[in-house]
C-alpha cells in the first residue's frame, strides 16, 4: 500500500472542542483568597461605622459599605481575569470577565462620580493590578511577590473604606487609624502566606521556616512594645507565633494534612479579624 492511500485511510483528526462556560467558572473559588481580600475592608467599614455613630464631627453614612460592595467586585475581576490571562485567553473563561466589568461599572461608577477623590489610589492599583496580572499570564500567581501583591492590594483597601466609612473631617484619605489597619493586616496576612507555605508548598524548606519564624517574632515583639491602651494584638501575635511554630515543628516528625492546615487558618483568621476590630476600636 503506498503512502498516499494509507494517509487516506487514516481518520481525520477532529478539532478539540473548547469548553463551555459553567456557572463554577464565575465563582472564586479559593476560600482563604476570599477571606484575605475581604477581611482588611469588611473590618475597616465595622469601625468606620462605630466612628461615624459616635464621633461628633461625623454622621452616620453607607459610603463605607458601599465600597465593600465595589472591593468584592474588583477582586472577582481580578479573579476572573487572572484565570482568564492564566489559560491564554481562553473563551470559556471570557464571559465571567466581562460580567463582572459590567457589574463592577453599574455599582462602582456613582460611587466614582460622587467620591471622585478616590482616584488618588487609581495609580496604586493600577500597578498591583498589573503585577498580579503578569504573575497570572506566566503561571506564577502562587509565588511569594505573587502573594505579597495581593496582601498589599487587599490590605490598603483598610485605609481607603475607613476614610469613606467614618464620615469625619478627623480621618482623611490617609489617616493614623487607617495606617494602622492597614500595616496590621499586611503583618498578619504576609505571615499566613509564609506558614502556610511551610506547611503545603514549600513543605520541609527550612528558609521558608525560619523566615515565618522570624517574621512572627518581630511581630510579636512589635506589638507589645506598642501595647498601651490594648493588649489584643499582643495576644493576637502570641497566638500566631505558637501556630507558626507547632505545626512545622509537628509536619518534621509526621505529616499534617492539608485539611489541618486549613482549618487552623480559619480560626486564626477569624481571631486576628476580631482583634485588630477591637485595638482599632479601642484606639480611636
Amino acid at each position: 500500500m503506498s503512502d498516499q492511500s494509507s494517509l487516506r485511510l487514516r481518520p481525520a483528526r477532529q478539532p478539540r472542542r473548547s469548553r463551555r462556560t459553567t456557572g463554577h467558572d464565575w465563582i472564586p473559588d479559593q476560600p482563604g483568597a476570599w477571606v484575605m481580600a475581604m477581611a482588611p475592608a469588611l473590618a475597616s467599614a465595622i469601625c468606620g461605622t462605630a466612628w461615624s455613630t459616635t464621633a461628633r464631627d461625623a454622621s452616620p453614612t453607607a459610603a463605607g459599605w458601599w465600597l465593600l460592595i465595589c472591593w468584592a467586585l474588583c477582586y472577582c475581576v481580578e479573579f476572573t481575569a487572572a484565570r482568564w490571562l492564566k489559560s491564554r485567553c481562553a473563551k470559556r473563561y471570557r464571559p465571567p470577565v466581562i460580567g463582572y466589568c459590567a457589574a463592577l461599572a453599574a455599582v462602582g461608577l456613582p460611587f466614582l462620580v460622587m467620591h471622585i477623590d478616590v482616584l488618588v489610589w487609581a495609580p496604586l492599583y493600577m500597578v498591583l493590578a498589573a503585577v498580579a496580572f503578569i504573575g497570572a499570564w506566566f503561571r506564577r500567581e502562587r509565588s511569594l511577590w505573587a502573594n505579597a501583591v495581593s496582601v498589599i492590594a487587599a490590605s490598603c483597601t483598610a485605609t481607603i473604606t475607613l476614610h469613606y466609612g467614618a464620615n469625619s473631617p478627623s480621618i482623611p484619605q490617609v489617616s493614623l487609624p487607617g495606617l494602622v489597619l492597614t500595616l496590621c493586616f499586611v503583618a498578619t496576612q504576609f505571615g499566613s502566606v509564609l506558614f502556610v507555605k511551610t506547611m503545603i508548598r514549600e513543605r520541609g524548606s527550612r528558609p521558608y521556616v525560619i523566615a515565618s519564624w522570624v517574621w512572627h517574632i518581630a511581630l510579636l515583639a512589635w506589638w507589645i512594645s506598642a501595647a498601651n491602651q490594648s493588649w489584643y494584638l499582643a495576644i493576637l501575635g502570641v497566638i500566631l507565633l505558637a501556630r507558626a511554630l507547632a505545626l512545622p515543628l509537628i509536619a518534621w516528625h509526621k505529616p499534617v494534612k492539608p485539611v489541618i492546615v486549613g482549618i487552623t487558618e480559619c480560626f486564626t483568621s477569624l481571631i486576628a479579624f476580631g482583634c485588630i476590630i477591637a485595638n482599632a476600636l479601642i484606639s480611636m
